[in-house]
């Protein structure tokens, strides 16, 4: 599924993104399964509710989350032969899968603050890798997802306080001044892989009237013997689960400080994560 190029530019940047993964008709299916869904009421890992009386476009819209612990077509889907092709070339082993979310993010709504998904995983060892696949044309305007190049090579940065009026999430990353999250601009049926180190988010949806759906997959590396309790169950890609244990919060966590006017990164001890 992947040319050399690929895999080399995955391992050089810690994501790829391929295109037209996913045909068109495949994209229009799960567009409107989705919607249909949402339309249809609240479901389990609905957090927030959904309040179509809100003038806050994800209250209506709400995130979906472990959709394929009761959805057949999320099932399907996290577990899909050209996701684990992929993912298998891009670790050399097949992967682990944990969870499914369907971002709607509509019109006006908020971005996500930049963070690492390891953070939230805490998968050892190893790390996790994402499989995020576009429902809609994905570009700046509607809040694209945005990366930072080689950030997959840095450790778990510690948090901060995110704006939220910006973003959905109460949490964010530090840049150095000179590094910025790139745009990654995609087409629906475009699937970008990234590791789970790779500092992302994304800026609000600043278009009238264009969605920026997305499907997204969780999986860890084969190797993994630990991860959070929250994605628990794990399952193989052919759907058998398997056991493994429950990993901790806390440890270390780096902060950029300026040494002699260059940027690096100083390990803390970091206060775990409530889940």
């Amino acid at each position: 599924m992947l040319t050399t190029e690929q895999k080399i530019q995955f391992d050089n940047q810690g994501f790829l993104n391929v295109p037209g993964l996913f045909s068109e008709a495949e994209v229009r299916s799960f567009r409107q399964h989705f919607m249909d869904l949402r339309a249809a009421g609240s479901y389990p890992g609905d957090s927030a509710g959904v309040d179509n009386d809100s003038n806050d476009p994800l209250k209506k819209y709400p995130r979906m989350i472990h959709m394929h612990r009761w959805d057949k077509l999320s099932w399907n889907w996290m577990l899909d032969s050209r996701l684990n092709a992929c993912m298998t070339a891009i670790l050399g082993r097949e992967p682990f899968a944990v969870q499914t979310m369907l971002y709607f993010k509509p019109p006006g709504a908020r971005g996500q603050a930049l963070h690492q998904d390891q953070q939230y995983l805490r998968v050892q060892p190893g790390t996790c890798i994402a499989a995020w696949l576009a429902l809609d044309d994905c570009d700046e305007e509607n809040g694209c997802l945005r990366m930072v190049p080689d950030s997959h090579a840095w450790p778990i940065l510690c948090t901060a306080k995110a704006d939220t009026t910006q973003s959905f999430t109460d949490v964010t990353v530090d840049l150095p001044d000179d590094v910025d999250a790139q745009p990654v601009i995609m087409k629906p049926g475009d699937v970008v892989f990234f590791n789970g180190q790779v500092v992302h988010g994304s800026f609000p949806n600043t278009s009238a009237d264009r969605f920026r759906r997305a499907l997204i997959g969780h999986y860890i590396a084969g190797e993994a013997r630990k991860v959070a309790k929250y994605y628990h169950p794990i399952y193989r890609m052919d759907g058998s689960p398997v056991q493994l244990d429950v990993s901790e919060g806390g440890g270390l966590c780096g902060r950029w400080v300026d040494v002699d006017g260059t940027p690096v990164i100083e390990m803390h001890r970091s206060e775990p994560l409530a889940w």
